[in-house]
């Protein structure tokens, strides 16, 4: 009995301590299975390679074309506002040819994940500003190189934010098919999902604007699952070159700003607002 009473005490001590052990040994097994549900750390993919290639529309028309019909008859000024969309490929843009021409506002291309600036952002948007244009930037996403968070920080910090002067647009998230791979950056529908909400939530911690997003249905369909998260909240601006927009993902009953062609005069892009100017200014005032 004195054995068993002297012994006894160091006995739980030694099977907490195997239990312990055993427990660290499956965790890091755990640990170095691809895709478990606790993985040490999220596997980035490298930084953009050619992000001066990368611009609003570049990938849709690579792999949806840019011919889907007969161009869109001139709408009347009551129904649309012309624009367009620039980024560094455009390099130095004139400004005051496209305001001549009716163009009213611009989006430009600002980032490109958390390691790219455009060259040519302060003649672009400032540019378009001093000609008389409502301007806003975009974002390329590249989801697979960092979080949503640190690239719409990375945004805001680099010309993506916003002002209360009624000719500054919120801010606009470019959603489209992966330059470097996977269409859909390796990510599931969920992923990309959280993705974006982490985004547009840090944009709008930022700025207190709720952004745009730019996104065409094809590709929606094919790497959200046609999720329906964003249409109460995010105005949509859809790339389709036709005769129509065709089309929305789900979750939206109507479209904010169309980007209808990539080989319009002077910069290729052009867009149209839906709505009359007034409604246009209501959107940059937020």
């Amino acid at each position: 009995m004195s054995v068993l009473r002297s012994g006894s005490p160091h006995r739980p001590a030694r099977s907490l301590a195997a239990v312990a052990g055993v427990l660290l040994a499956v965790l890091s097994l755990l640990l170095g299975l691809p895709g478990a549900a606790g993985a040490a750390a999220t596997r980035h993919a490298p930084e953009p390679r050619h992000p001066g290639q990368d611009w609003a529309g570049s990938q849709i028309a690579r792999h949806e074309g840019t011919a889907a019909g007969l161009p869109p008859a001139a709408p009347s000024p009551a129904a649309s506002v012309e624009g367009v969309d620039v980024s560094s490929h455009n390099g130095s843009v004139a400004w005051s040819t496209l305001w001549n021409s009716g163009v009213r506002f611009a989006y430009v291309k600002a980032t490109e994940s958390t390691s790219y600036t455009n060259p040519s952002f302060a003649q672009q948007y400032n540019g378009s500003y001093h000609a008389g244009m409502i301007r806003g930037a975009y974002h390329f996403a590249t989801p697979d190189t960092s979080s949503g968070a640190a690239q719409a920080t990375y945004f805001v910090n680099h010309g993506g934010g916003w002002s209360r002067d009624g000719r500054t647009l919120p801010g606009a998230l470019d959603m489209e098919y992966n330059p470097y791979g996977a269409t859909c950056y390796g990510l599931s529908a969920a992923g990309l999902v959280n993705w974006m909400k982490d985004w547009f939530a840090t944009y709008k911690a930022r700025t207190g604007r709720d952004a745009v997003i730019y996104t065409s249905t094809n590709w929606w369909k094919q790497c959200t699952g046609n999720s329906t998260a964003f249409g109460a909240v995010n105005p949509l601006w859809i790339p389709r070159y036709g005769s129509s927009v065709g089309e929305l993902p789900a979750g939206w009953g109507f479209h904010t700003v169309w980007q209808y062609t990539s080989s319009g005069p002077t910069v290729g892009d052009h867009n149209r607002f839906n709505g009359a100017l007034d409604r246009l200014r209501a959107l940059a005032n937020g």
